[in-house]
């Protein structure tokens, strides 16, 4: 697959004339100029723009944002768009993208500076959402064509688009249609304008024909090329979180600053322990502060050896691993209460190879401050004086140290620098604990924690916590309390439906819940029929966002009914069904993680700052970044940096992290990627 980066070598002239030099300004026949690693995005307030704009700031791209819509902003000139530096022609951004094929005014002087910088420097353009008429390279809809909703609609990459920059797909690109009350997705559909040299890249049926029509094309014309998108979307729809791969790696020729992969891990709390079960007629989960009654017989939900066996077995048909945070108290516990037994820490041990550990503190217990619970909800304890009262510092680090010990007897195989705490504990939880439990930062210390497991749904930055950095995880809404779907439901039930209906009316509270229902689900087909896809569809999200976050479920998840498989082999099978081989999801584990969250933090910083530099001239491409910040790129396959082949294959082009040195990082690029 070929994707380059067009740099023009340009004459004298072409050079003076396109830049405004006063005649002698070059001094030589040619000279190839230097392109800056760095994208235009004018915008004029609309989502798709927006979406490339975000896709640009995941990917860890530096781009400069052009807001038609603002007063003061910069005028888009020839003075604007290159320059020359150290005698060298530069332009300074080596891809342009437009709300539409033109959207200036008529005769409008920018777009003419636009024009004539792209053809200069062969720079492309993105029309980020335009509609369909021969100045774009096709026909008006009216033509054949088809203009209207494409809710539901299932488009197709052409084999030019596998061939090019969609060569990362399998080939179907489904749009959404998550409520049919609601339009979604608004497109043109329409042929190649008579005579126009245009290529479709992602196309679809034309409604009442047998033709199709492109969403996605490129349009060569007047020495300019330029990438048609023809339909609407924002940066969370699925559609587009499945074509802005392509669209980045057409508008850079693949060779471009920051990084993009799909990953997916999913980290499994409480394994060994027994999970509180939900109570279907209280409305509430025994075992709670605010639920209690003398006649209600605890039922816990714990996994068995059999379930050990669907997890191997499933990981081994999935080719995926789970990463399990353990108690190690709870088998103690067990075997005190059974003489001695315990069949599920003994399938566990000796299948402990089959997944990744991670400490998980020895009893569980609450790391933070002291709980009244004399009160609903509880609230934290103080001492005479008023002061919060807090777990010390020797209990939390003996919750620590006795989980890893009973862990490593038991030859878990850990990284010892890895811990998530009951419930998240120790770092604050509003409104109760507005702050970390002080001692929180000393026990990590006492125990040389390096990553620190967090809800991302609490608190969705990284940050330091002593001499841990946290990894965000994110909740999945497939309940700790629930080992059967229809506890699920109905749990599902009580807190997502109105007051009126039995419920909590926690939606009539916060109507800005998202999850929100209209009427109370069937137990029977809830789960499958509504709550199975809409996890599937928001855990596939995160994976499509290049976010490498965590998410988390619960030992119950995997007992009884073992309800989590159903939503994690929507996400996987999913996933395989949308993407080639050469584009698989990343399963990372903890404190990798960790890292990959910390690099992106660094380098977006240095970004900000203005601390990076990046660009091509010929075949070789420079970057300079302030020392000890890792510097991410992506680069066609076969390139070396210092004589050694750089990163790592996914999705057709090699990608990874190299730190900087304090001097310049020098790319040599392959053949393959020679200018056209």
């Amino acid at each position: 697959m070929k994707r380059t980066l067009r740099t023009a070598v340009l004459t004298v002239g072409a050079l003076i004339a396109a830049l405004g030099l006063p005649a002698g300004a070059a001094h030589a026949d040619t000279i190839a100029p230097r392109v800056d690693l760095r994208v235009l995005v004018v915008s004029d307030g609309g989502p798709s723009t927006a979406a490339i704009a975000a896709e640009l700031d995941a990917a860890g791209m530096p781009y400069t944002e052009v807001d038609l819509t603002q007063a003061g902003r910069p005028v888009i000139d020839a003075g604007f768009l290159a320059d020359t530096v150290d005698g060298r022609p530069r332009a300074r951004f080596q891809a342009v993208v437009l709300p539409d094929d033109d959207p200036f005014p008529a005769g409008s002087a920018e777009m003419a500076a636009l024009a004539a910088y792209e053809r200069t420097y062969a720079v492309p353009q993105v029309d980020a959402y335009t509609y369909a008429r021969p100045e774009a390279g096709l026909q008006y809809p009216v033509y054949g064509g088809y203009s209207g909703s494409v809710d539901g609609v299932r488009a197709s990459v052409t084999a030019a688009g596998k061939e090019g920059p969609f060569g990362y797909l399998d080939g179907a690109v489904p749009f959404e249609d998550n409520d049919p009350t609601v339009g979604e997705s608004y497109a043109y559909l329409s042929a190649p304008a008579a005579g126009a040299d245009f290529t479709s890249y992602v196309d679809a049926p034309i409604p009442g024909s047998t033709n199709r029509g492109s969403l996605v094309g490129e349009y060569r014309h007047d020495g300019r090329r330029e990438l048609v998108v023809t339909f609407v979307y924002n940066q969370h729809q699925q559609q587009f979180r499945l074509l802005a791969r392509g669209i980045v790696e057409w508008m850079t020729g693949g060779v471009h600053l920051g990084a993009s992969r799909n990953y997916f891990a999913v980290h499994v709390d409480d394994v060994f322990a027994a999970d509180d079960r939900w109570n279907t007629t209280l409305n509430c989960t025994p075992g709670d502060v605010d639920c209690t009654d003398p006649n209600v017989t605890p039922d816990p939900i714990r996994m068995t050896p059999a379930d050990v066996d669907h997890a191997v077995s499933w990981q081994d048909s999935e080719n995926f691993t789970l990463d399990f945070a353990y108690n190690g108290a709870s088998s103690v516990d067990h075997r005190e209460d059974n003489g001695g037994a315990d069949e599920l820490a003994d399938k566990l041990v000796a299948d402990r190879d089959a997944f990744r550990w991670i400490n998980h503190t020895y009893t569980h217990a609450f790391l933070g401050c002291v709980q009244d619970t004399t009160v609903v909800p509880w609230r934290c304890a103080t001492d005479a004086a008023g002061s919060t009262q807090w777990m010390s510092r020797n209990e939390i680090s003996d919750e620590i140290a006795t989980n890893r010990a009973w862990g490593l007897a038991a030859g878990l195989p850990l990284d010892d620098g890895e811990l998530v705490t009951g419930e998240h504990s120790g770092m604050k939880v509003l409104p109760q604990q507005p702050e970390d439990n002080p001692n929180l930062a000393l026990a990590l210390d006492d125990n040389d924690i390096a990553w620190l497991g967090s809800d991302n749904s609490r608190e969705g930055a990284q940050r330091r916590v002593g001499p841990a950095t946290t990894v965000p995880r994110h909740p999945m809404n497939v309940f700790y309390n629930a080992g059967r779907a229809a506890e699920q439901v109905d749990e599902y039930n009580w807190i997502y439906t109105s007051r009126a209906q039995g419920g909590s009316g926690i939606c009539e509270d916060n109507p800005a819940t998202t999850t929100c229902l209209a009427a109370p689900l069937d137990t029977a087909t809830g789960y499958t029929g509504h709550i199975v896809p809409l996890e599937t569809r928001i855990a596939l999200g995160h994976v499509l966002a290049n976010d490498p976050k965590p998410h988390f479920i619960h030992q119950s998840n995997l007992a009884e009914d073992r309800i989590a498989y159903p939503v994690l082999s929507g996400v996987l099978d999913g996933y395989a069904a949308l993407f080639a081989e050469d584009t698989p999801v990343v399963n990372l584990r903890m404190k990798d993680i960790g890292v990959e969250l910390q690099r992106r933090a660094a380098w977006r910083a240095a970004l900000r700052d203005g601390g990076v530099t990046a660009y091509r001239v010929g075949d070789t491409v420079t970057v300079e970044a302030p020392e000890g910040v890792a510097v991410t790129a992506t680069v066609p396959t076969g390139t070396t940096l210092a004589g050694t082949a750089f990163g790592e294959a996914y999705a057709g082009a090699v990608s990874g992290w190299t730190p900087a040195t304090g001097t310049p990082l020098a790319f040599t690029l392959p053949a393959s990627a020679a200018h056209d």
